[in-house]
């Protein structure tokens, strides 16, 4: 089951996640840890355009591409409990043939999932160490 992405936090956790860029977006996809609301056997996506695409009508018409090219390829390339978000990139999303945006999808995914896990940084299996949550500015002592 493919369910769409709507709040604004399920999209700031994708960005820090896993990414792959291909020739007509950047793929940004994280596997949901098993506390999380949403059904461990769903897929969420989520689409994204930033303003650098052009006026509201390129980026809904980037979108609406996006969103098709999921629609094809994600039901056999996506994982049950992953999350990806697809980010449209300026000149390409839009002017992209769309047999090359499919291919980009299935290539980012492989990709993606052929990542190994212990490259660094926070996984499910090994989440990152607890800590106080507040980011330090500056050089001096805490």
């Amino acid at each position: 089951m493919i369910v769409t992405l709507t709040q604004r936090a399920d999209f700031l956790r994708a960005a820090q996640a896993r990414r792959q860029g291909a020739p007509g977006f950047l793929l940004q996809a994280r596997q949901r840890r098993e506390g999380e609301p949403a059904p461990a056997t769903s897929v969420r996506v989520g689409f994204t355009c930033s303003r650098k695409i052009g006026n509201a009508v390129a980026r809904n018409r980037a979108k609406r591409r996006l969103r098709e090219v999921a629609r094809a390829v994600l039901p056999g390339g996506a994982r049950p409990g992953w999350d990806y978000v697809l980010v449209g990139r300026p000149g390409a999303t839009i002017d992209r043939p769309f047999a090359d945006l499919l291919s980009d999808l299935t290539r980012a995914l492989a990709q993606v999932h052929a990542q190994r896990s212990d490259k660094g940084g926070p996984t499910p299996e090994h989440p990152a160490p607890a800590g106080d949550g507040q980011r330090r500015r500056g050089k001096g002592p805490r």
